[in-house]
């Protein structure tokens, strides 16, 4: 017997081998909580961004509702005939065509604006047409009317000698010697858009038919009926 057995009297127990302690990294947990924070804080963005856009769309629906805003009116007020001219052509230009006519039309459109609120007109483009038959275009540009304003805009119409096949120049000829009365169709579309407090709304487009007639002895307009919209006006 050892010594140290009977000095203490007890078995000295081998030391413990193979245990280790196990410590997780230190990134782990901050990591976690950094990924947490950035899901959160494009949350809260979500939900100001969607506050913000429905909160903008709630102020225009109210100063829609506030302010009315009305289709503006867009009418043919004068038409002045400067220049009417047909000439029949030659025998020799017979078969192709039988006349030639040659045109100058002022027109002046009146804008109407009932609205509290201003009016930005796209430019306009009018076509004059004889028998279905396309002679010339006007262009009006763009302009912006004020609120509770009426204002004139004018473009002229330039027939330079349009050739006819012989059916609608025997029209026109006929209807011009011998009737005194040329009946022609003016045809455009003009798109506006309401500003309110610097907004743009999406365009409105007004259509304008017109049907005129003119002499061209007197070199004048005899008669004009219009369509605002497929509405008489």
């Amino acid at each position: 017997m050892n010594s140290s057995e009977s000095t203490n009297g007890r078995i000295p127990h081998p030391p413990l081998q193979g245990h280790h302690h196990y410590y997780p990294p230190p990134h782990s947990s901050s990591s976690s909580s950094s990924k947490a924070s950035f899901k959160g804080c494009c949350c809260c963005l979500f939900l100001l961004f969607t506050f913000m856009a429905l909160l903008v769309i709630a102020v225009i629906l109210v100063i829609v509702l506030a302010l009315k805003p009305k289709k503006p009116q867009f009418d043919l007020q004068q038409v002045g005939v400067q220049y009417v001219g047909i000439i029949p052509n030659s025998a020799a230009a017979a078969a192709a065509a039988s006349a030639s006519v040659s045109l100058n039309i002022r027109m002046v459109f009146a804008a109407a604006n009932d609205n509290k609120v201003g009016i930005k007109y796209d430019e306009s483009r009018f076509t004059v047409m004889y028998r279905g038959i396309p002679l010339g275009r006007g262009i009006v540009p763009a302009f912006y009317q004020p609120a509770h304003s009426i204002r004139r805009v004018e473009t002229t119409i330039v027939v330079d000698r349009v050739s006819l096949l012989q059916t609608d120049a025997d029209a026109l000829v006929r209807d011009a010697m011998v009737n005194d009365r040329v009946e022609l169709r003016v045809l455009g579309d003009v798109g506006a858009k309401v500003r309110i407090l610097g907004f743009t709304s999406p365009g409105v487009e007004v259509s304008v038919d017109c049907t005129i007639a003119i002499s061209p002895r007197k070199q004048a307009l005899t008669s004009k009926q219009c369509g605002f919209d497929g509405l008489s006006v």
